[in-house]
């Protein structure tokens, strides 16, 4: 059994003295903390991972004990699963899983991003409204109207933007969503672990917002919707190799199977199955037909990437959909408390990733804490502009899930409002971090790349659409260095350089280009720094940095 993570093997839970009560509580807090308010309890399990079982008194009793323990830390306890097992016994013998999740004290729920991609008309915007709104699809696009924002988006029924929802799970692990006539607020308020869908574009001429979802958003999983009638097709390979190459760990949901025969399911597990099984992708497929299959999904998924859950569901008339839910409701957060800790204890830094002006409000910015904490009335500077400048601003007031919260932790989407601060001045791409932290800028900097796909030789001078985390901007190859033209499937240190303005970049940070049919990824590993004094006024230049 690992002393950190969030899973507790207990053999049994029979009235212990008060002295080992007490120490049971300071343990289940320990775990809950790792699991950032969740823990998985096995009852019945030897420390060293045996399943000895326990009798239907014995199981009893120290479930007991458990909702005591949970009570004294203020969590709620739901049965997950219970295991028969062969033991040399007479007496049926059980061992049982127990999910253990804490009330969110301070509106501190636990929070997930998943992307969601796929083809056009996989169905990923029903499957989305379905689950949100608690509504089944009528087959003809019913549940995804609520999710569209523009006009376009509704008439022809394809997302071009990328839009949030959220679905959320109370601490007894039941569902909360819009069904009820909630509101979003309520919702948040409600639950205590908030699952947030990033709805992305799947048609081929959105490309470029689908990945600006996935390397802004920063998700925590992917879900790749595949149609079961038309099985892989258009973008699908395309979303699947974006997936892994920003190393998303990512489970599949097969969709309309009220469409098709069951033979044809069969035939997109199958062809699924076998493109996950290629040397390229090295993934270990799971079919899921059972809440028992679902929770053990969520279980591997979590502690080995290799593994990934396959579902087949219906948006139209419903079935498979709670295994789904059961699989969300357990998926355990990929950063432990600890990692998350060390971050926030960092400089604040707020990716900008878009950009709303909102009546009687002023102008407000939505984004990621990508490390840090924010408060409102905090001062920060925002940057960098055009002319490689950074400029004072205020936060006035931050919204979370659209209900309002005092302090932004680490890791955590929101939306903050900047009061009359001009909008012209900002664009997406941009980084808000406190003053102090002196910021790195740069318009040339060198990344190592492989080449995925090229039609001809890639050479100097080419102009790409360079993606590093928020940032999206053409950039010129100025130099590759040991070659002098690079073909497809090939590693070389590339130097690129910004055509527009600078950008704030991070050495180490992942790195998407294309440009048509052409495709890369890489990581940044060096930066030409630009340094600018706090005013804008003074530039220091070392020996060997670049002027303008």
């Amino acid at each position: 059994q690992a002393e950190d993570g969030n899973i507790e093997y207990k053999l049994k839970l029979v009235n212990p003295s008060q002295y080992r009560f007490e120490h049971l509580v300071t343990q289940m807090k320990w775990r809950l903390q790792e699991g950032r308010g969740e823990a998985v309890y096995q009852i019945g399990v030897e420390d060293n991972g045996l399943l000895v079982g326990l009798s239907e008194e014995e199981m009893r009793a120290s479930l007991k004990t458990l909702r005591r323990m949970a009570e004294k830390v203020g969590a709620d306890i739901t049965v997950l699963r219970e295991r028969e097992v062969d033991y040399d016994s007479d007496v049926p013998r059980k061992i049982t899983e127990v999910l253990v999740r804490k009330v969110p004290d301070n509106q501190q729920f636990l929070d997930l991003r998943v992307a969601v991609l796929g083809n056009v008309d996989s169905g990923k915007s029903t499957l989305l409204g379905v689950l949100t709104q608690g509504e089944l699809d009528n087959g003809r696009g019913r549940a995804r109207l609520n999710l569209f924002r523009h006009l376009h988006e509704i008439q022809s029924g394809r997302t071009s933007s990328i839009s949030f929802e959220i679905l959320g799970f109370n601490s007894k692990g039941e569902v909360v969503n819009y069904s009820d006539s909630r509101t979003a607020e309520e919702i948040c308020e409600s639950s205590s672990k908030m699952i947030t869908f990033i709805d992305l574009a799947g048609h081929h001429k959105y490309l470029k917002t689908t990945i600006f979802g996935l390397t802004s958003y920063c998700p925590d999983f992917a879900m790749l919707v595949v149609s079961a009638n038309t099985a892989i097709a258009g973008t699908t390979r395309e979303h699947l190799g974006l997936a892994m190459a920003l190393k998303v760990p990512f489970f599949i949901v097969i969709s309309k199977v009220d469409l098709c025969s069951k033979a044809t399911v069969e035939r997109t597990v199958k062809q699924l199955e076998r493109i996950l099984k290629q040397p390229g992708c090295n993934k270990l497929p799971l079919l899921v037909n059972s809440d028992d299959d679902a929770v053990t999904a969520a279980q591997q998924f979590a502690q080995s990437p290799n593994i990934t859950p396959i579902f087949t569901l219906s948006s139209v008339s419903g079935e498979n959909l709670d295994l789904l839910k059961v699989f969300l409701n357990i998926l355990p957060p990929l950063t432990n408390s600890k990692e998350q800790e060390e971050l926030m204890q960092q400089l604040t830094e707020f990716q900008v990733d878009e950009i709303y002006t909102v009546p009687e409000v002023g102008t407000v910015v939505g984004g990621t804490l990508s490390s840090g904490i924010c408060r409102e009335g905090e001062n920060l500077v925002v940057g960098p502009t055009d002319d490689g400048k950074f400029l004072r601003l205020k936060v006035c007031s931050i919204q979370r899930n659209r209900s309002a919260c005092r302090v932004l932790r680490a890791g955590q989407a929101a939306t903050l409002a900047l009061g009359p601060f001009d909008r012209s001045l900002l664009r997406k791409g941009m980084v808000m971090v406190s003053p102090e932290m002196n910021p790195t800028i740069c318009s040339v900097f060198e990344a190592e790349i492989v080449l995925l796909f090229h039609a001809t030789t890639f050479r100097k001078g080419f102009q790409v659409t360079v993606h590093v985390g928020n940032v999206r901007q053409t950039a010129i190859v100025e130099k590759i260095h040991g070659k002098d033209k690079l073909r497809t499937g090939e590693k070389a240190v590339v130097r690129f350089r910004f055509i527009k303005h600078p950008e704030y970049l991070k050495i180490g940070a992942k790195l998407l280009f294309r440009e048509g049919v052409t495709k890369g990824i890489g990581h940044v590993t060096d930066l030409q720094a630009i340094t600018t004094k706090e005013n804008g006024l003074e530039e220091s230049l070392g020996p060997g940095q670049l002027s303008f």
